[in-house]
């Protein structure tokens, strides 16, 4: 794999519960942002999609390995595209990329985690110019079949700063040699590649039947580090989805019924006009 010179960006995570990072550009350096990621920038920045994740240099593998990069980007959910973002400019610039929903903003610096992140599908959100955003297969077929994120995760390289995002608060836990640590599964967000992943079943009928927790548990040994999130999208998604109005119009409101009929009175109002 041939990659770029990692630029050196300095940065500023804002925000609490919506949050987005500002990345400052010195001349000539530059930022790839998954597509719709972009929240503002300064005028003199350049902003040109590519294929693929925009980490390899221009001659580098042709359009043949653009796009391999643009399938492994595909197979693990993303867009084909990607968003290079370059300071043409003389003098420091910024641009700033959003979360997609409520949650954290992880600044990961690869060079220090040893050059390799393994993170759940959706989670990478931009980073300097050079880091390459690929597949990881997870090595067990347990972990495929009932790991919740599935068996197929991004692989972030490189020795620069990369962005993910987590849904609502998180938790960073180093884990020893031999140390276990018994997660839910779609609670993972990411960890360190020398972490052992497999997953355990809850172990009782009962509880995998009625606890709420589901009938498998991710089971992480150290040693090395692991990320977790409070609130999963797909935990917020179906919460969302059980409280929207379902089809038919037997949805349930919040408000009271008085209020519906009234409600319902003033859009007719609106939309039939006065008779009078």
């Amino acid at each position: 794999m041939i990659l770029m010179a990692m630029d050196d960006v300095d940065f500023e995570i804002k925000g609490s519960e919506m949050q987005f990072v500002e990345i400052e550009l010195d001349p000539g350096e530059a930022a790839i942002g998954e597509a719709g990621s972009m929240m503002f920038m300064d005028a003199g920045i350049d902003m040109d999609t590519v294929l693929g994740d925009g980490a390899k240099s221009s001659g580098a593998g042709g359009f043949f390995g653009k796009l391999m990069s643009a399938g492994k980007r595909l197979i693990t959910g993303e867009s084909l595209f990607t968003t290079v973002y370059t300071n043409e400019g003389n003098s420091k610039l910024r641009v700033a990329f959003a979360a997609p929903y409520p949650g954290k903003i992880l600044p990961m610096n690869l060079r220090q985690l040893g050059g390799t992140l393994v993170c759940q599908k959706d989670s990478f959100l931009c980073a300097a110019r050079g880091v390459s955003v690929g597949i990881h297969f997870q090595q067990k077929l347990s972990v495929g079949f009932f790991g919740g994120e599935g068996f197929i995760m991004q692989r972030l390289e490189g020795d620069g700063l990369a962005f993910v995002h987590a849904g609502g608060t998180v938790l960073r836990r180093e884990l020893r040699p031999g140390q276990s640590l018994l997660i839910d599964t779609g609670c993972v967000v990411a960890h360190t590649p020398d972490v052992d992943f497999e997953i355990q079943y809850v172990g009782k009928i009962k509880t995998a039947l009625f606890g709420g927790e589901g009938l498998f548990l991710a089971k992480m040994t150290g040693p090395g580090t692991v990320w977790l999130q409070s609130l999963p999208f797909s935990r917020l998604a179906s919460r969302i989805f059980a409280a929207a109005p379902q089809a038919g119009g037997s949805a349930r409101e919040e408000g009271s019924v008085l209020g519906g009929f009234a409600a319902g009175g003033l859009l007719g109002g609106v939309i039939g006009g006065d008779r009078d």
